[in-house]
């Protein structure tokens, strides 16, 4: 489930936006590009909703119907200048969208694409059908990938858990993600004639008297009301790109403390790039005080250190990230060039 959340919508936004950059009309649908979130507990249905490139006909049954197919690398290949659009692209659509029927019995693709008239694919895992839909053009241009949940990944229905798996895989993805979520808020209502009725029964002539002064102003009554709205899920943004003398000590401070989850501020930190076979961007902490459980705990595996790969988290489980007397340092370490999640293809030429 995570694999789809934090990867399959994005790619097509860094799509368009790159064709965009030669051909602005491409986005005459709309210019935001966007990702949404909205499950239905209702029907057990997941939907995911980008306003990204879409897929033509020819795409769906390309590369949905095809599993070890990769869509970005394709596309990569086909593309004037390569050299400088690639490193932001991962290509994991077959992998991370194929992870979706782990926790789905069906999932249906709808897709606008600026070539193509608006399509459903659907899938149970065995077949796919490819249609024209129905409804005719609701999204303008993007793609709607709708999970229908097995029983047991009911809970990736819910809120808490949709927000924890977004925050933690996806908040730092260059595109805004928003989940539909609900609150609870008191608001006045007018009171109806007949509550106003009820209440006059077994009034004195005194409240009678009392009450026609106000009979000009309209009664009101407190209720709660559930309210439905989008909200946003990644606001936290990689300061770790930006050049360390364009970044405030506040700055290093709050984004210390958001990925931590320390009150205290750093004693200190370092923002550094490294190049080489493998080129990475960090900033790494040192507490202000230590661990209760430092030397109880000494030796053992820590998830101090946030590996992140194009900016989407892939794990913290390392043993051998920080020699054992620095378990202590805290941190995140982003690389662009990374072969773990570069495509499909890589990932089979690579295991």
């Amino acid at each position: 489930s995570s694999g789809i959340n934090a990867e399959c919508p994005l790619r097509p936004g860094d799509k368009i936006r790159f064709m965009s950059l030669t051909d602005p009309n491409v986005l005459a649908a709309t210019a935001d590009l966007k990702v949404m979130i909205k499950p239905d507990r209702e029907n057990h249905a997941l939907h995911i909703i980008d306003t990204g490139i879409g897929m033509t006909h020819a795409d769906l049954v390309k590369n949905l119907g095809t599993i070890a197919k990769s869509g970005t690398s394709e596309f990569l290949a086909k593309m004037d200048d390569g050299e400088t659009m690639n490193s932001d692209l991962i290509g994991q659509f077959g992998v991370g969208f194929y992870s979706s029927f782990l926790v789905a019995d069906t999932v249906v693709v709808t897709t606008k694409h600026n070539d193509d008239e608006q399509l459903i694919w659907e899938s149970d895992a065995s077949s796919f059908t490819v249609s024209k839909d129905p409804r005719g053009d609701t999204l303008g241009r993007g793609t709607q990938i709708s999970l229908f949940m097995k029983e047991e990944a009911y809970d990736y229905l819910e809120e808490n858990t949709i927000k924890d798996l977004v925050k933690k895989y996806s908040q730092f993805i260059n595109f805004p993600i928003h989940l539909w979520t609900s609150k609870t808020e008191q608001v006045e209502e007018p009171v109806e004639e007949e509550e106003k009725a009820e209440s006059k029964e077994g009034e004195t002539d005194d409240d009678v008297k009392v009450e026609d002064e106000d009979d000009e102003k309209p009664k009101v009554k407190v209720v709660d009301k559930t309210v439905y709205d989008w909200e946003a899920m990644n606001d936290n943004k990689p300061i770790w790109l930006r050049a360390p003398k364009d970044v405030e000590q506040e700055d290093y401070n709050a984004f210390y403390k958001s990925f931590s989850k320390d009150t205290d501020e750093p004693l200190a930190h370092v923002h550094f790039s490294a190049e080489g076979e493998v080129t990475f961007r960090s900033i790494l902490y040192v507490p202000k005080t230590a661990a209760h459980d430092l030397y109880q705990d000494y030796g053992k595996a820590t998830d101090n250190i946030k590996m992140y790969v194009k900016r989407v988290f892939i794990t913290d489980d390392f043993e051998e990230m920080m020699p054992k007397y620095l378990s202590f340092i805290k941190g995140v370490v982003d690389s662009d060039d990374l072969p773990l999640n570069v495509s499909r293809e890589t990932l089979q030429q690579n295991k």
